[in-house]
């Protein structure tokens, strides 16, 4: 109940707040829940990289006694993590669908896309909470750092307004941001039912991957040392 009510509540208080900014922004989409559902898919992208990253940012922290007493895979810990934010996301994945069945905007046969799409975040958002779990083993004051990036990251990525509004000089920056490229094709998916490109899913793909193998990399490297700081 919890999982749905979060995203649920910032969706309606986005939509209240920003309904009126956004037709004004975006005067091509104006058909019923346009809104809405631009909001939900740019929550619900956000809100699994979110989810994952900050639980993997603690958990070897929160199982500490268990890493110092017994032998396992320390890996399977944010394994666990994304696997509980996989169920987490397809609970309200199901609704958002329900929804958007519902209102008669279902995409269709396109929702296939979702697959390799939602392959691309979770290996990226994996490996960047591995490297942040990581960091807050060795230095606490992470989850800090962490909450000040998180904040800026959020408002510096289209999910609740258009990045039409910033300047035409800036607008190529939202390129370098993988999250708008992930919430970008997932808009395109359940508003236009327009799958991404392959050559844009391979470049994102790519640096999910990159960005995972850095995170396996320093989680090898010292993983050993974690007893001695727990």
């Amino acid at each position: 109940l919890w999982t749905v009510l979060q995203p649920l509540a910032m969706i309606l208080v986005y939509t209240l707040v920003f309904s009126e900014l956004l037709r004004a922004l975006l005067p091509g989409v104006d058909t019923p829940f346009a809104f809405s559902i631009y909001l939900c898919a740019g929550v619900l992208t956000w809100g699994l990289l979110s989810e994952i990253v900050q639980r993997c940012m603690g958990v070897f922290l929160e199982n500490g006694n268990m890493i110092k007493k017994l032998s396992f895979p320390r890996i399977c810990l944010p394994a666990i993590v994304v696997l509980s934010a996989l169920l987490n996301f397809s609970i309200t994945l199901a609704i958002f669908l329900a929804f958007l069945a519902v209102t008669g905007n279902f995409p269709g046969g396109e929702l296939v896309a979702i697959l390799p799409l939602l392959f691309v975040q979770v290996a990226f958002a994996l490996g960047l909470g591995i490297v942040i779990g990581v960091l807050n083993v060795f230095f606490r004051d992470t989850r800090f750092l962490w909450s000040v990036i998180s904040l800026l990251w959020t408002y510096a990525t289209p999910i609740f307004y258009p990045h039409t509004i910033w300047p035409e000089l800036l607008r190529g920056i939202f390129h370098l941001n993988p999250m708008y490229q992930l919430i970008d094709f997932l808009r395109q998916i359940v508003i236009a039912g327009i799958p991404p490109t392959p050559e844009r899913l391979l470049a994102c793909g790519a640096g999910a991957v990159g960005m995972l193998m850095i995170g396996l990399v320093i989680f090898r490297r010292y993983e050993e040392k974690f007893v001695f700081h727990l």
